[in-house]
């Protein structure tokens, strides 16, 4: 079942998480899907690509159905649930499990919009009334 993992995912690399990135807005992809869109943005060998799914799918990121012709890849997880560990994964290395130094951090490294403050607004009080 997608989202429900058994014991620990391994974090992503950077090339790893455009990957992920594609096969979450794609869906089940071959390696030729998948190098071809990143290919749009940067150049990339099709050979690295394959290699790093292959790398991905052996370490649990990823699943491939074998059963056609062309491998067919597909995240192991939803993106959701990878960004949620991600997050902690960074609270705690970066920021000493402060969740507020966490948003300082992010508040100061880039403009948030209006819509974006009224957003962590609404996620604030929605936690707050869920937490007592």
């Amino acid at each position: 079942m997608l989202g429900s993992r058994p014991g620990p995912t391994p974090r992503p690399t950077d090339g790893e998480l455009e990957i992920l990135t594609v096969l979450w807005s794609r869906g089940p992809s071959t390696v030729r899907d998948v190098h071809e869109i990143i290919a749009k943005r940067k150049p990339a060998q099709y050979t690295t690509v394959l290699k790093t799914l292959q790398i991905m799918s052996e370490k649990g990121l990823v699943r491939r159905d074998e059963q056609q012709r062309a491998h067919v890849y597909e995240a192991a997880c939803p993106r959701e649930w990878t960004q949620k560990q991600l997050a902690g994964d960074l609270l705690q290395r970066a920021f000493n499990g402060s969740a507020a130094r966490l948003m300082q951090g992010a508040l100061s490294a880039r403009k948030a919009s209006k819509a974006e403050l009224a957003e962590l607004r609404k996620l604030l009080d929605e936690y707050e009334k869920g937490a007592r």
